[in-house]
């Protein structure tokens, strides 16, 4: 018969039994956990405090107007995430290129980061014209590409993440409001002579001529980076 005494001793040896398996199945476990270089196939720039990725945009050039801010952006995002612990417990340390406003540059910095430096993803490109420049490189490397704002659509890649609305999605809104509330019956395209603007500029023809029933009056192309409209 189990005394008092005995029965205190059972329950303390019982307890410190468990807490001693439970901690040397916890040692077990993070000792079998193998470490992320041992794990990572990819080759990425993937370790087990830091995840490595790529900002890719204009800081000099006619498009540095436009994707400074994105570059702001983007690195204000990376900061508060770091703050908050990061991504899996692995702070994110970013590699900035300047695409230069020049399309065959936006390439050679695209495959720079892949191929070199081994981003885990790029955050990059603004233009379409840029964005059509770094496709094949992102798609010949297996790279992951965001890109940040709107386009013309009729693209799709597995290797990009499309963020922004394509032409019908904001272009047409705005013809539609044009019509309704101003009565605009005549329309006047320019844009700058690319891929975004042409392409644009063809969905909104069919818009206003065939849904609006309006009159496309004139259509002009201008290089990227003009600046005199006085022909207009």
């Amino acid at each position: 018969m189990f005394t008092k005494s005995k029965r205190k001793f059972l329950k303390t040896t019982l307890t410190a039994l468990a807490a001693a398996t439970m901690i040397a199945t916890a040692g077990a476990a993070v000792a079998a956990t193998p470490s992320t270089s041992a794990v990572n196939t990819t080759g990425l720039a993937v370790t087990d405090d830091k995840v490595t990725v790529g900002i890719l945009h204009s800081m000099t050039g006619t498009m540095a107007i436009s994707e400074i801010g994105s570059i702001q952006a983007e690195k204000l995002a990376i900061k508060q995430i770091n703050e908050s612990g990061g991504i899996l417990g692995r702070q994110i340390e970013v590699i900035v290129e300047d695409g230069a406003s020049d399309w065959p540059t936006f390439a050679e910095k695209a495959k720079k980061l892949l191929v070199q430096d081994k981003v885990a993803t790029v955050f990059g490109a603004w233009t379409s014209a840029s964005r059509k420049a770094v496709l094949p490189v992102f798609e010949k490397e297996n790279g992951l590409l965001y890109y940040p704002t709107f386009y013309e659509g009729l693209e799709q890649s597995h290797n990009v993440f499309y963020t922004g609305q394509e032409a019908t999605q904001q272009i047409l809104a705005g013809l539609d409001w044009a019509s309704e509330t101003l009565g605009a019956k005549t329309f006047y395209l320019v844009g700058s002579d690319y891929i975004w603007p042409r392409t644009s500029m063809k969905i909104a023809r069919k818009h206003i001529e065939n849904v609006l029933g309006g009159k496309v009056v004139g259509e002009e192309y201008y290089p990227l980076g003009h600046t005199n409209f006085g022909s207009l």
